[in-house]
């Protein structure tokens, strides 16, 4: 895997790549999100997929997913997180077990990024069920 990244617009803005191509705009100026609102992004997207790929495993029909993630920082430098809250907002006639089953099974064992931010900070997580 491999990624890089270049100045944008201003030098407190950049644009990072992967090899595919894809983009993703960064900042220290609010002109795009910023790194730490990105990892946070990171890990919504990825329990997102493997909650998506387990409940259609599963036969559950969903039909959208949406993620609210809040989190606290460390007042010191560096202010990593200390607390991350994942409320997932599932819509679809969906049974309530195997949607607590698959919000588990992403965050204890299959998300990667999850898995590697908890060990700086508290995972939690919340869910509904609309539809």
């Amino acid at each position: 895997m491999k990624v890089s990244l270049k100045s944008g617009d201003s030098l407190n803005s950049f644009v990072a790549s992967n090899e595919k191509g894809h983009e993703v705009r960064l900042s220290g100026d609010d002109t795009a999100a910023g790194p730490m609102e990105s990892v946070l992004m990171a890990v919504a997207g990825c329990s997102s997929i493997d909650i998506v790929m387990i409940l259609e495993k599963m036969r559950q029909p969903l039909e959208n997913i949406e993620v609210e993630v809040e989190a606290e920082r460390r007042e010191e430098i560096p202010r990593t997180f200390t607390k991350i809250n994942l409320h997932y907002k599932l819509h679809g006639k969906l049974k309530e077990k195997k949607v607590e089953q698959a919000i588990n099974s992403s965050l204890d064992k299959y998300c990667s990024v999850s898995k590697m931010i908890e060990k700086a900070a508290e995972i939690t997580s919340t869910y509904e069920i609309v539809g």
